[in-house]
């Protein structure tokens, strides 16, 4: 009865050791129908999910740490440790979906977002109108 009992937990304790990775396609089927503005969010989002895998991957890592030194007196906790690379393989994953998508963008001819919102003062010079006189470039030389 009692050896049941240790090996359901440490099933228990296995099946909380992570999840299984779920990495993102890097050619996906609506691909073909993106516009710019659809290929600088989804850019944006893929950033963001990388900051969020960053921070899990540092939190695995300290738990896994927390889970082996524990082990060395409760052997059953080793079997609560992630060796599946969970973060890394989604990483690795989104790097190459981005690769794809400045690819995308780049064959679509999509500009990048400003920096900032307001636009450079020599450009808002260049954009204001000439006078309404016709120049000398617009007289037809005889």
């Amino acid at each position: 009865m009692r050896f049941l009992s240790i090996v359901a937990l440490s099933a228990a304790l296995a099946g909380c050791a992570g999840r299984a990775p779920a990495p993102v396609a890097v050619v996906q089927p609506t691909d073909r129908y993106m516009d710019c503005t659809a290929i600088l969010a989804e850019v944006s989002g893929n950033n963001e999910r990388v900051k969020q895998l960053a921070a899990d991957k540092g939190l695995k890592t300290t738990q896994n740490v927390a889970a082996g030194v524990a082990g060395l007196f409760i052997p059953v906790l080793w079997f609560g440790m992630d060796f599946q690379g969970t973060a890394d393989t989604e990483i690795a994953a989104l790097q190459n979906r981005q690769q794809y998508l400045a690819m995308m963008a780049d064959q679509k001819r999509c500009a990048a977002e400003p920096e900032s919102p307001s636009p450079p003062a020599r450009t808002k010079r260049a954009l204001k109108p000439q006078q309404a006189g016709p120049s000398a470039d617009a007289v037809p030389k005889q």
